[in-house]
C-alpha cells in the first residue's frame, strides 16, 4: 500500500520557513505538552503509529518530490516559497530518511497537564527547518491522547460506583462496561482505528474493528484487546411490524440460546417490550438460559427510562441484594444504555441508579460520537511550540509569553505562555515535574525515533498496564 507523501503532510505556510528563520540557524528543537483543558492528566498514547505509519524508513524520493513540487506550484501560484533543494538534500544525505530525533514519555504514561510528553529536534545542521515542518503531522497525536483519556476519566466514573454500589465478583466485567459504539460517527476510518484503539487502553468492550486492528498492527497485541457480542439493531426487530415484535424476540433467543446477546427493545414501546414480553411471555425462557440477555432501550431521558426499565425488570425477574446493599438482577437479565452516553451524562445515571437502591453492576454503557467524535486539540489544548535552538553556534531559550486582554479589559499572561530550553521529565516524590534537560534525575523521556528509524516500541499490554487506574 502506498504510503501518503510526508512532502505535502504540512500546513502550507511551513514551506516558506526555511527562508524566513534568521540566517545561520542549525538546531530547531520544540516539544509537545497538554497545557490544561478538561481534564488534570492526560494518557499518552498513539505517537508510535504516527510514527511507523508515516515517519519510518526511507520516506522521501524524487517521486514524491516531483509530485510535491507540481502540487505546491498551484497551491502557492509562485516558485519562490518550495525549494525543492531542501529536500534532495535529505535525498541524497540520509537517503531519504528523516535526520530527526524524537524522545517521548512511555506509552500509556498518565502525565498531569502542562508537562512535556514528546521533544522532537533536528540531527543535521542543514535540516533546522525539518523539525517544526513536522508539527503538522505529528500535532494530531492530541486524537489518540484525548480519546484514551476520555475513556480513563469514564472508568474512574465507572469505579467509583462500583465501589459505592457493585459486589465484588461483579468487578471481572469492569472492562465492559463502556462499550465503543464510533465506528459510524467517526469521520474516518483511520480516525476509527486510532481512536477506538484508544478506547482500549482502558476498556475490552468495542465493535469499532478497525481498533483492534490499528493495536494488533502497530502494538503487536497478541490477539484483538477489542471484544463484543451478537447483538441486533432495529431492522433485524421491526422485519415482522409492532404485532411480531414477540415473535421477532423469540427468533433471537433461539438463534443464541447460550452466551450474551443484546437486543434493542424499543422499536415500539420499550415498557411493554420489558414487561409482557422479556418479563412475562419470554421470562422462564430467559432464565434458563446458560448465558445473558442484555436489553437495550435506544430513546428518551436516559435516567427516567432506565429508573422505569429496572423497575419493571426487578418486578418480573426478581432481584438478589449484594453486600454493599443494592438490587441485582439475576444473572440472566442486564441493560445497556447507547443513547445520549456522554462523560458528562454518565454520572447523573448511576448517581440515580445508586438513589434507588439499585447496583451499577446491572447497567453497561455505549458511547458512539462521544467517544470518538466529540474532542478535538483544545478539549486538552495540545501544542507543539519550540523551546531551544542553536543559531551560529550560539544555544538560544526559546519562549513565547503573550499578553493577553480579559473579558473585563484587563491584561494577564497568557496560559499559551511556552516552555523554554531544552527539557525532562522526572518524577520527584512520586509527582511529575518538567524540568531542564541538564538535570541530574532520570528523565523519562526515551527517545523512540532517531535518523528513519524507530528504536523503541511498546506493546499494547505495556499501553494498558501503564495506563491502569
Amino acid at each position: 500500500m502506498t504510503k501518503e507523501n510526508l512532502i505535502l503532510l504540512a500546513d502550507a505556510y511551513k514551506y516558506s520557513h526555511h527562508k524566513l528563520y534568521i540566517p545561520g540557524t542549525e538546531y530547531i528543537y520544540s516539544y509537545l505538552e497538554s497545557r490544561g483543558g478538561k481534564f488534570d492528566e492526560t494518557v499518552f498514547y498513539g505517537l508510535q503509529y504516527f510514527l511507523k505509519e508515516y515517519l519510518a524508513g526511507v520516506v522521501f524520493t524524487k517521486e514524491k518530490l516531483d509530485e510535491a513540487e507540481t502540487m505546491l506550484t498551484e497551491v502557492f501560484g509562485r516558485k519562490d516559497v518550495f525549494d525543492r533543494s531542501r529536500f534532495e538534500y535529505i535525498i541524497e544525505k540520509h537517503g531519504g530518511k528523516l535526520p530527526i530525533r524524537i524522545k517521548a514519555v512511555p506509552e500509556g504514561t498518565v502525565v498531569p497537564v502542562r508537562n512535556v510528553l514528546m521533544t522532537i529536534e533536528n540531527t543535521d545542521p542543514e535540516c533546522f527547518w525539518l523539525t517544526n515542518f513536522l508539527e503538522t503531522l505529528l500535532m494530531q497525536v492530541w486524537y489518540p491522547c484525548t480519546v484514551a483519556s476520555v475513556s480513563r476519566e469514564i472508568k474512574k466514573i465507572v469505579k467509583k460506583y462500583y465501589d459505592e454500589t457493585a459486589s465484588a465478583a461483579a468487578y471481572a466485567g469492569i472492562d465492559f462496561v463502556l462499550n465503543d459504539f464510533g465506528f459510524r460517527g467517526a469521520s474516518s476510518v483511520e480516525s476509527a482505528g486510532i481512536g477506538g484503539s484508544a478506547h482500549l487502553v482502558s476498556f475490552s468492550g468495542s465493535d469499532t474493528i478497525p481498533g483492534s486492528l490499528f493495536a494488533k498492527r502497530y502494538y503487536n497485541a497478541p490477539t484483538a484487546p477489542g471484544l463484543s457480542i451478537p447483538a441486533t439493531e432495529h431492522s433485524v426487530v421491526t422485519l415482522l411490524g409492532e404485532k411480531g415484535e414477540l415473535d421477532i424476540f423469540k427468533h433471537i433467543l433461539d438463534t443464541y440460546p447460550t452466551g450474551t446477546i443484546a437486543c434493542v427493545s424499543d422499536s415500539y414501546n420499550i415498557f411493554r417490550a420489558c414487561e409482557e414480553y422479556w418479563g412475562t411471555e419470554l421470562k422462564e425462557k430467559i432464565l434458563k438460559r446458560d448465558g445473558t440477555l442484555v436489553i437495550r432501550p435506544d430513546s428518551g431521558d436516559p435516567v427516567q427510562t432506565l429508573l422505569r426499565i429496572f423497575s419493571i425488570l426487578m418486578d418480573k425477574f426478581g432481584y438478589t441484594t449484594n453486600e454493599k446493599g443494592y438490587k441485582v438482577l439475576p444473572p440472566q437479565v442486564r441493560v445497556i444504555q447507547g443513547d445520549g452516553i456522554s462523560y458528562s451524562s454518565i454520572p447523573g445515571i448511576f448517581e440515580a441508579l445508586k438513589q434507588a437502591g439499585i447496583s451499577a453492576e446491572n447497567l453497561v454503557l455505549g458511547m458512539g460520537g462521544a467517544l470518538l467524535q466529540r474532542v478535538n486539540r483544545d478539549t486538552q489544548e495540545f501544542a507543539l511550540k519550540c523551546a531551544y535552538a542553536m543559531v551560529n553556534g550560539q544555544p538560544i531559550d526559546v519562549q513565547k509569553m503573550p499578553v493577553e486582554m480579559d473579558a473585563n479589559g484587563q491584561l494577564r499572561t497568557s496560559f499559551k505562555k511556552s516552555k523554554a530550553g531544552k527539557l525532562a521529565l522526572i518524577k520527584e516524590n512520586n509527582e511529575f515535574k518538567t524540568v531542564a534537560a541538564s538535570t541530574q534525575a532520570t528523565n523519562l523521556l526515551q527517545t523512540v525515533f532517531e535518523n528513519g528509524e524507530v528504536v523503541r516500541t511498546y506493546t499494547f499490554d505495556e499501553v494498558r498496564k501503564a495506563a491502569t487506574l
